[in-house]
């Protein structure tokens, strides 16, 4: 979720790029830097943490007159948030920030390597800007030198570059990452997203994939496979938060929207050579492990019970969940056989971090999987791994959600791994399936429209049952939970066995049932539950790629060969279903009454 600016003009430089860093903090990052050229030298600043540190690092400096400025704010993927991982990038005499994945930087760097280059960071940014300067031995021009960097890139990329030997221009290319360029009559500024340029400018230029070019004040240089094309600009909206929200009615809306590309930034750098690949993890943190525990609140909870059949399953190591606030006071029995994994979005979920602090004490090994660097668990835990979700502003989580199943799913396959508990040939498919989730969490906006239509006949009845089983049965609970935090409608997620086990009692016209019934996994015997309900007269939403005879309410899914791929299908669904049932009561989706985006109370 990294962040880019820039500006090409005659006003305080530093000021304008740390104003543009700030609008776009909403994005999420762990570090940031700014580069900035006057008179043919480069001045480079770079700051772990928040901006407030390049700021500091940063307050005698002044940028004033003719000049032109990068910026970047980092989310972490490859290599750790470390002052040497940050952007700028610098190779002899140039600097570049970039945004994405560069998927073939090993190629890259091993040939540079070969040639000498001697890299400093963990990154594949880095290789972009050597290779700009070993292309620029063999061409006519720096424009020449940066286009054939261009068409040898594999990957997802927003760039800019800036170099000595092209003083007064910012070299540019983009990639399935977002770039914008805004241009008065004496500046031109450069984003990631519409809010760091709002107040500057008043038309922008959308890039669109694969466009690349050279800008100067003057004069904006754009090419599509290798030939100029003209840019086309359009009216700016004025509004921060509507730029912020992308055009989304709810920030909620547009997370789960996200999740996508976010899923992406999850997987990045973790999965090399059909294996998956996690440096934050030590080599000997399974050492003598025979026994997980998953300690976790609320949306974090129902992430660590899908680990839970994941890690057994798969794994094939015995795993507990339990909720923190529960586990606190019961004298839980530790042994030091167990890892100890906790689970929250923020890192500051003060029963959460009790726990890991009581299993800490009792010399337990723990993990942390987080979204935020340098947060309380993730100070305390041995080992974090970052879900890189960014920064999440709806209270009810969505894509928090997503990326935690994803990293422990990721996590599930390393410790089989180790473990040596699963062939190839099945380690082969969980990647393949894994790498593929990022596409199959694109929303279909017929879906969308359909869901919006259905919301009509869910808003006045008595409550709400979520049913499922195995993997299906955590997704109904937080199907359940995120309808009641943003529609205040009584619901309950429950395994699809247990209902004639009491809960059946309830059913009636006027409660709804949401049903997920996948293809993949049980489906005959969730299916005979279904049909218990339908007999006693319950309106049911069925969620299935096989049509439902019974059903008063269908919504269709793709037929898959893998329960994950139903399972975040089915996750957005559920997600869609409650935000539209919640505007058409009027709620404020974002904001939902009497909670909080972060719980640090007991």
């Amino acid at each position: 979720m990294c962040g880019i600016v820039g500006y090409i003009g005659k006003k305080e430089k530093k000021k304008l790029i740390l104003e543009g860093l700030g609008e776009l903090e909403y994005r999420g990052y762990d570090s940031a830097g700014i580069a900035v050229m006057k008179d043919g030298k480069i001045d480079a600043f770079k700051a772990t943490g928040k901006l407030s540190n390049l700021k500091e690092k940063t307050k005698n400096f002044t940028s004033n007159g003719e000049g032109i400025a990068i910026g970047h704010t980092r989310w972490a993927t490859h290599g750790k948030p470390t002052e040497i991982n940050a952007h700028p990038h610098f190779g002899k005499h140039s600097y570049i920030v970039h945004n994405g994945i560069i998927e073939n930087y090993r190629e890259i760097k091993e040939m540079l390597t070969k040639k000498g280059v001697v890299f400093l960071s963990q990154t594949d940014t880095e290789v972009v800007v050597y290779l700009f300067e070993h292309n620029l031995e063999n061409s006519k021009n720096a424009f020449e030198a940066f286009e054939k960097t261009v068409i040898s890139l594999k990957g997802a990329y927003a760039i800019l570059l800036i170099t000595t030997i092209e003083p007064n221009s910012i070299f540019f290319a983009k990639n399935a990452a977002p770039l914008i360029i805004g241009k008065n009559s004496d500046e031109v500024f450069f984003g990631s997203s519409d809010a760091p340029l709002i107040g500057h400018v008043k038309e922008v230029c959308y890039l669109e994939d694969g466009q690349y070019g050279i800008l100067d004040k003057n004069e904006i240089k754009l090419y599509l496979n290798a030939k100029k094309v003209l840019p086309i600009f359009k009216d700016l909206p004025q509004d921060r938060s509507f730029a912020q929200k992308e055009g989304f009615r709810f920030f909620m809306e547009k997370e789960i929207y996200e999740q996508s590309s976010v899923l992406g930034e999850t997987l990045m750098g973790r999965i090399k050579d059909n294996e998956i690949s996690l440096e934050e993890i030590d080599e000997h943190l399974l050492d003598g492990i025979n026994a997980v525990k998953i300690c976790a609140c609320g949306t974090s909870y129902h992430a660590g019970l899908t680990a839970g059949y994941l890690f057994e399953r798969f794994a094939k190591i015995r795993t507990d969940v339990v909720i923190a606030s529960e586990f606190r006071y019961k004298d839980p029995l530790l042994t030091k056989d167990t890892l100890f994994i906790v689970i929250s979005q923020s890192g500051e979920t003060a029963d959460t971090l009790e726990a890991l602090k009581i299993a800490k004490n009792a010399g337990l090994k723990t993990l942390a999987i987080c979204n935020v660097d340098n947060s309380s668990i993730v100070r305390l835990a041995d080992t974090t791994i970052l879900t890189r979700a960014g920064i999440e502003k709806g209270v009810a989580s969505t894509k928090a959600f997503a990326t935690q199943v994803a990293t422990l799913w990721l996590l599930s396959i390393f410790i089989a791994q180790k473990r040596k508990t699963a062939d190839k040939k099945s380690l082969k498919l969980e990647i393949d399936t894994l790498l593929k989730i990022p596409t199959s969490l694109h929303v279909d906006n017929a879906v969308h429209e359909k869901i919006k239509r259905l919301s009509k006949r869910y808003l006045h009845g008595h409550g709400f049952f979520f049913i499922g089983r195995d993997i299906f049965y955590p997704l109904a609970l937080e199907g359940a939970l995120k309808l009641k935090e943003i529609s205040y409608l009584h619901a309950e997620g429950y395994p699809a066995g247990e209902m004639k086990h009491g809960p059946i009692a309830l059913v009636d016209s006027k409660l709804f049932t949401v049903a997920l019934l996948p293809k993949t996994m049980l489906y005959d015997k969730t299916k005979s539950n279904i049909e218990e309900l339908s007999a006693r007269d319950a309106t049911i939403l069925v969620i299935s790629p096989e049509q439902f005879e019974l059903a008063d309410d269908f919504i269709k899914t793709k037929n898959s060969s893998h329960a994950m791929n139903e399972f975040f299908e089915m996750m957005i669904i559920l997600q869609l279903l409650a935000l539209e049932i919640a505007v058409r009561l009027g709620n404020d989706v974002d904001m939902p009454r009497n909670l909080a985006k972060s719980v640090t109370v007991e």
